[in-house]
């Protein structure tokens, strides 16, 4: 009798054990399907200003709690986008990687908006030996002559000075790839400027010779410098100039005025004809 109770406990037991199980693992199905979602990815890479297509793309599962800000569930709104940055593969595809729909693709599609894109004469030297690469910053330094050294006649009042600070590299020569790391020589640089700081920059071509200097991804300060001189790079000191004399006075026309002098008293000689006198003085 005993182990007939036994035996049934035990076998309700194992019944309600089984059913846990079943019930747990549904509610665990049902949880996990529910918890995740489809995301577009780039199926392959996509390189800056390439206009996207539907072999480009694909959509994969993606957990509904870590969903990428932006991300797009829809491969169809991606159709004749175009992509503004570099987009490798597996990378969830946001809007914010993305030019404006109806954008044409090019570089036209990477320039931000109130920029414009400019390019700039370069060789082995000006272009940093090739380390200018697109995504890069750099400033740009112009040498020319000084303000007084037409009017001096003095042709050492050259100065090197630094006109533009922290411009976006777009492309070098005709790629705008940003994921290449080898310096690359080339002959011509475009630049991402404002178009205030693109009139600086043709007026500054045209009066001297540029150079571009990189400068550090993440430094965000501007320097103002007074330029580099002959003078400052010897460390010449200027003599002051000695102080103009004074002009003189033009000197007044003296007008000269005869004057009579009394005549110095003389002899005297009265002369007595007949009944008359007269006086002579010599």
């Amino acid at each position: 009798m005993r182990n007939t109770r036994a035996l049934m406990m035990m076998a309700v037991a194992v019944v309600v054990a089984l059913g846990a199980v079943f019930v747990a693992g549904r509610w665990i199905s049902n949880q996990a399907s529910g918890a995740t979602g489809k995301v577009a990815v780039a199926l392959v890479d996509i390189s800056l200003g390439s206009r996207l297509t539907p072999e480009m793309v694909r959509m994969v599962d993606w957990p509904s709690g870590a969903m990428p800000p932006g991300a797009f569930t829809d491969a169809k709104l991606l159709d004749t986008r175009v992509a503004r940055t570099s987009i490798q593969r597996g990378e969830p595809i946001m809007e914010g990687k993305l030019a404006p729909p109806g954008t044409q693709g090019g570089l036209s599609a990477v320039v931000a908006d109130g920029k414009r894109a400019m390019t700039v004469r370069v060789n082995d030297v000006v272009g940093v030996a090739g380390f200018a690469l697109p995504g890069n910053f750099v400033d740009i330094m112009v040498n020319t002559q000084g303000e007084g050294a037409k009017n001096d006649g003095n042709k050492d009042q050259s100065i090197s000075k630094i006109v533009l600070e922290r411009i976006l590299v777009l492309a070098v020569a005709q790629e705008s790839s940003r994921d290449e790391t080898k310096p690359k020589v080339v002959n011509a640089v475009t630049l991402e400027l404002t178009p205030e700081q693109a009139e600086k920059l043709d007026l500054a071509r045209s009066v001297g010779t540029l150079s571009l200097v990189l400068r550090n991804q993440i430094d965000p300060h501007a320097v103002n410098t007074d330029g580099a001189t002959k003078a400052s790079l010897l460390d010449v000191k200027l003599q002051a100039a000695p102080p103009a004399k004074p002009a003189a006075a033009p000197k007044r026309a003296v007008k000269r005025v005869a004057v009579a002098r009394p005549r110095a008293p003389g002899e005297q000689v009265e002369i007595i004809k007949g009944l008359s006198r007269s006086t002579e003085q010599f």
